[in-house]
């Protein structure tokens, strides 16, 4: 066990001033025109070739060394939320209404710390493509980078992401082969009945109570669609209708989201909750609509890269510090669809679950934990090494 090397340990006040900007500094989806540019700046004054504009506003850094022919890529996504902070740090955001909620901060700095460190590191043969993609809570990012030429104009091999999770001890590593987080489906269902006097329900198709049954029904499709060892969610969120006291309203509209870990999954919930819907407003001669987009794909880590993380893991910080048998889970991330196009391993870096980054992602009060910032940028430059080490294939 090596655990982190005095060039990494160099590093952190370096990375934690940067962390502390990029929060100080939060960017939506496909607005990240300041990250973007600090992070060219930065690349370009570690000596790294850099690619701006790559899916609007991604970062692309490229480092060569030696006549080695392999290429893995490293990725770090940028983007804020829409939430409004109520930490009361000195780095809290500048700007109300958003966030770094999810840590993107905090993947962009250890991944640029790793990217010093490489660009003084002769310790490898081959190509390494730095990724600093936009637009992750949008689920739009990769997508926009691979239609962008990504995978293209850089020949990676095998691409790899870090992402942190206060739920895990600190420093932690949560590794699996296969699935390791859900898709994300987005649906659309609107009910159409006929309105009329309260007093008077005879004389109406109440779309109220045909939606009610709706929202209900949907709840067997995973109880009893799905096979008990399978996983999936199907969740209503948002119930709407333009409604007054005494009067029945002539449209509901229902939205929300479904997860699974597979496309079969995927398909059979789409088919059933449009069997459910379709039948209910039948059976009570209410018309309707059903719309049904598949916003994130699953992140499906491929065997071969899941066992090289997890192997230099734990060679670097410990057996102990690794699972490398997780559970999955049900949030999305849109890393899937670049291990669609790619082999590759998404892994999860605790966070802690008290102190710094001990509330859950997507929260007002988080913070990501800058003591991850070296343990994230040390493994990045232990999985190059492993990788492009001379000789290997």
């Amino acid at each position: 066990m090596n655990e982190i090397s005095p060039g990494a340990n160099d590093l952190i006040a370096e990375m934690i001033d940067w962390r502390h900007d990029i929060h100080k500094h939060p960017e939506l989806g496909f607005e990240e025109h300041r990250t973007s540019r600090r992070v060219a700046e930065l690349l370009r004054s570690f000596g790294i070739e850099v690619h701006e504009g790559v899916g609007k506003t991604g970062v692309v850094g490229v480092l060569k060394r030696g006549a080695g022919t392999k290429c893995i890529g490293l990725r770090a996504d940028m983007d804020a939320l829409a939430i409004s902070e109520q930490n009361t740090f000195a780095h809290r955001s500048n700007h109300e209404g958003k966030m770094h909620a999810c840590g993107h901060d905090g993947h962009t700095s250890m991944l640029l710390g790793a990217a010093k460190l490489l660009a003084s590191n002769d310790q490898f043969d081959g190509t390494v493509v730095f990724i600093f993609q936009p637009a992750e809570e949008h689920g739009r990012g990769a997508l926009a980078m691979i239609e962008d030429g990504l995978f293209d104009r850089f020949p990676i091999e095998a691409v790899y992401g870090i992402h942190n999770m206060p739920s895990i001890e600190t420093g932690h590593f949560a590794i699996r082969s296969g699935p390791i987080m859900a898709c994300e489906d987005n649906f659309e269902i609107v009910v159409q009945g006929k309105g009329g006097h309260a007093a008077l329900p005879h004389l109406t198709v109440d779309p109220i109570v045909v939606a009610s049954e709706i929202v209900t029904a949907l709840q067997t499709v995973v109880a009893r669609a799905l096979n008990p060892v399978d996983n999936g969610v199907v969740s209503v969120t948002d119930f709407s209708v333009d409604a007054t006291r005494n009067a029945i309203a002539d449209k509901v509209i229902l939205r929300g989201d479904t997860r699974a870990f597979t496309p079969q999954i995927q398909d059979l919930i789409e088919t059933t909750m449009a069997r459910i819907v379709s039948g209910i407003c039948a059976a009570h001669g209410a018309e309707h609509s059903f719309a049904y987009s598949r916003e994130f794909a699953a992140t499906i880590n491929t065997p071969k890269e899941a066992a090289i993380a997890a192997e230099v893991a734990r060679d670097t910080f410990g057996v102990e510090t690794v699972n490398a048998d997780c559970q999955p889970i049900m949030a999305s991330e849109d890393f899937g669809f670049m291990l669609q196009q790619k082999p590759g391993c998404y892994l999860l870096l605790g966070n802690g679950g008290v102190g710094p980054g001990g509330c859950g992602l997507h929260n007002p009060n988080y913070d990501f934990n800058d003591e991850i910032l070296a343990t994230g940028a040390e493994f990045w430059v232990r999985l190059v090494e492993n990788q492009l080490s001379a000789g290997k294939v």
